[in-house]
């Protein structure tokens, strides 16, 4: 059997902590079956105290990943002070994430890993999209895609799938852009991804309903008479099993997640407070809808402890396994 290709983790910020939990992770996972490289730095990570293996093409970690981790270098302009990002390095952070989606696309690696950007140096250089999610879909988007295209947001921690209906938006603008069209878009693309990233042949999905007690019949709010229990209707005409609007107070104890595969969650804290609660350390972000397998660690930069030594890998290495379950589902399916 023809081995998997392996993971490319982008080395994100380097300034903030990605170049040492990315070494914490290889020492852990060095010994597991599926490989991953590094595009960034080399030197960077020799400077975290691991053996470092250049190499000049994908294929060639495998052979070297027991033992040392392979790089694929792409040199930073300017030197790494750690918790001061340098705005001319951050160039070379997109083009990192680019690499990493073209050999994606290319099938040279499964899929990519993405550490922790900053995002005021790369808005300083031109950058113009909000993240990583957003600029991966722009690099994606004239690629065939053979399903409901995203992207999706997805909190993972244990065996919740947390998926997101709005992200960032302040909470005030969140019922109007809570739409019967943008819960069916999300709910279609959850629907797909469980099937084809996770190998889940019928999914369930759950329905965050937005006010308290789910509108207690109106009384507290509208939306999901009106949004919410309507767009699950149709949904379920079409085939996807989701559930109308549930009260998200009681949608994340352990005999409630049991009876789901993914909850759809209309703001952002409502995903992100049970992840966080559930795992602190090793919640993971998922992007679903594209054509690439992409995971991150659900944390952000660390500059306050950045080569201080105390970063935490158990995101990293919960989003590198990740990545590598929802490849391997993608090509058995």
């Amino acid at each position: 059997m023809t081995p998997a290709p392996p993971l490319a983790l982008t080395m994100g910020e380097p300034a903030g902590v990605g170049p040492e939990i990315i070494a914490a992770a290889w020492r852990s996972l060095r010994e597991e079956s599926q490989p991953f490289l590094v595009i960034g730095d080399a030197d960077l990570m020799r400077a975290q105290g691991v053996a470092v293996q250049e190499i000049t093409a994908p294929s060639d970690a495998a052979a070297t990943f027991a033992r040392a981790l392979p790089v694929l270098n792409v040199p930073l302009p300017a030197p790494v002070t750690p918790g001061r990002p340098e705005p001319a390095n951050a160039g070379a952070v997109a083009d990192w994430i680019e690499q990493a989606v073209n050999l994606a696309l290319g099938g040279e690696v499964a899929g990519l890993v993405t550490a922790p950007i900053a995002k005021a140096p790369l808005y300083a250089a031109g950058f113009r999209f909000p993240g990583h999610t957003e600029f991966i879909a722009e690099l994606t988007a004239d690629v065939p895609f053979a399903g409901v295209r995203g992207p999706v947001m997805m909190l993972t921690a244990k065996d919740l799938r947390a998926c997101l209906v709005t992200i960032h938006s302040p909470l005030a603008e969140v019922p109007e852009l809570v739409t019967a069209e943008r819960v069916s878009r999300t709910a279609r693309v959850v629907n797909e991804a469980m099937k084809r990233d996770f190998g889940i042949a019928s999914p369930r999905l759950a329905l965050a309903a937005l006010n308290p007690h789910a509108g207690e019949g109106g009384a507290l709010g509208l939306e999901e008479i009106e949004v919410l229990a309507p767009a699950a209707a149709a949904l379920r005409r079409e085939g996807i099993n989701i559930t109308d609007p549930q009260p998200a107070d009681t949608l994340f104890h352990d005999e409630a997640r049991a009876g789901y595969d993914a909850v759809l969650c209309l703001y952002h804290d409502q995903a992100l407070i049970p992840v966080k609660t559930l795992d602190f350390w090793g919640g993971v972000n998922a992007t679903l809808g594209l054509p690439v397998v992409r995971t991150s660690p659900d944390h952000g930069t660390g500059f306050d402890i950045a080569g201080k030594g105390v970063a935490r890998p158990d995101s990293l290495v919960a989003a590198i396994r990740l990545a590598g379950e929802m490849a391997a589902a993608r090509a058995a399916g």
